[in-house]
C-alpha cells in the first residue's frame, strides 16, 4: 500500500548558502508545502561557512516563529558531515563568486575543489536516493562534478537548475502576447545555465493549441531580442539590484523540486540533467532538455523538431559545457578515472 505523504517519515532537506538571500526566499516555500507538497513534514538542514553561523542562527529563529506546521525540525552547521547526514534532497546554493579580473578557469578550479569534496561526502553519508539540484555557478560543471565524486548515488540523481531560465521565457511570451503565464506551455530551454542557453519556442503553445511564432507574429524578436532578453536577464537584474536573482530563483528552485519529486502532471519542463545521447548531445554532460517528470523520475522529451537554426545554438551552448568539463578533468582529475 503506498503511504500517505502524513505517514511517510520526514523529509531531510540540505540547503548550502543556507544565511544567503536565495534561501531565504527559499525556505518558506519548502516549510509551507509549496515544495514538496501540502502535508509532507520536513527537516531542515542548513548549511553555511563558519562566518555566517550567526546570521544562520538568525534564519532558524524566523523559521521556528513563523510557526510552520510541516516544520519538524532544523539543524545549522557549517560542517558537510553534520549536513548531508541521511539527507533525501540537496539544495547547493552555495558557490564561489566570481571576482573581478577572475579567469573562467579559475573560478572552474576553485568550484570544482569545493564541489568535489562535498561529492565526496554526500557518497559517504547521504540517502542512497538523494536528490541534488546545484544552483551555485557553473552550475552545470558543478552538478557534474559532484555526480562524478559520488558514484554510489544514481547518476541521473543530479540535476542544474534552468528553470528559472525557463519561468524567465515563458514570463517574457505571456507578457508579449498579453496572456498569463500559465497560459504559455513548452518553452524550453536547451543546454547551460549561462549566456549560451537557449530558450525555444518553436514547440511552444499559447493557450494549448497556438503556435508561439503565430501568437507573436514577430519572428525577428522570437529569434532575436527574446533570446538576448532571457540570456542576459540575471545580468540585467544584478545591474538594477546590485544584487543577484533570488525571488525567482528562489521560486524556481521550488518549482524544480516540486515537478521532480511529486510530479509536473504530464506538464513538460526543462532542467539541466545528464545526457542519454539525445539530440546529439555529448551522452554524461549534464545539459538542459526538455522532460516530463513523475514522483521521484524524469523522461527526457522525444521527437522535438529541431530547425537548422536550433541546432546552431545548441551546439554552441554544448561546446561550452564540454570546454567546461574538459577544463575541469584537467584541473581535477588528472591521473584518475575521472
Amino acid at each position: 500500500r503506498i503511504m500517505s505523504s502524513m505517514q511517510m517519515p520526514p523529509l531531510r532537506v540540505c540547503v548550502t548558502g543556507a544565511a544567503g538571500q536565495i534561501a531565504y526566499s527559499l525556505l518558506p516555500h519548502i516549510c509551507l508545502g509549496r515544495t514538496f507538497g501540502p502535508n509532507r513534514k520536513i527537516i531542515l538542514h542548513l548549511m553555511d561557512i563558519e562566518r555566517a553561523q550567526t546570521a544562520l542562527g538568525g534564519v532558524k529563529f524566523e523559521l521556528q516563529d513563523c510557526g510552520f506546521d510541516l516544520l519538524v525540525d532544523v539543524i545549522t552547521t557549517s560542517d558537510p558531515n553534520v549536513a548531508f547526514k541521511d539527507v533525501d534532497v540537496c539544495v547547493f546554493l552555495g558557490a564561489f563568486p566570481r571576482g573581478p579580473g577572475m579567469e573562467r578557469k579559475d573560478l572552474l578550479a576553485k568550484n570544482a575543489g569545493i564541489f568535489k569534496a562535498q561529492g565526496k561526502i554526500l557518497d559517504s553519508i547521504a540517502s542512497r536516493d538523494v536528490k541534488v539540484v546545484v544552483v551555485g555557478n557553473p552550475a552545470n560543471t558543478n552538478a557534474w562534478v559532484t555526480q562524478q565524486c559520488a558514484p554510489s548515488i544514481p547518476p541521473q540523481n543530479f540535476t542544474a537548475l534552468t528553470r528559472l531560465d525557463a519561468n524567465r521565457a515563458q514570463s517574457q511570451i505571456a507578457m508579449r502576447v498579453g496572456v498569463s503565464p500559465s497560459a504559455v506551455s513548452n518553452a524550453t530551454i536547451w543546454g547551460n545555465h549561462s549566456s549560451t542557453q537557449y530558450p525555444d519556442v518553436s514547440f511552444a503553445r499559447v493557450n494549448g493549441f497556438r503556435d508561439v511564432y503565430d501568437a507573436v507574429g514577430d519572428k525577428g524578436w522570437l529569434q532575436g531580442d527574446y533570446i538576448k532578453t532571457v540570456q542576459q536577464r540575471g545580468a540585467a537584474i544584478i545591474a538594477a539590484r546590485k544584487l543577484s536573482s533570488a525571488m525567482s530563483a528562489a521560486k524556481a528552485i521550488s518549482d524544480h523540486l516540486h515537478d521532480w519529486l511529486v510530479g509536473s502532471g504530464g506538464k513538460i519542463v526543462s532542467m539541466a540533467v545528464p545526457s542519454d545521447g539525445s539530440y546529439g548531445v555529448e551522452k554524461g554532460l549534464i545539459y538542459s532538455f526538455p522532460v516530463v517528470c513523475e514522483a521521484g523520475a524524469y523522461q527526457i522529451v522525444q521527437g522535438v523538431p529541431l530547425s537548422d537554426f536550433s541546432k546552431r545554438l545548441m551546439q554552441a551552448t554544448e561546446k561550452e559545457l564540454s570546454e567546461e568539463r574538459t577544463m575541469t578533468k584537467q584541473i581535477l582529475f588528472s591521473g584518475s578515472k575521472l
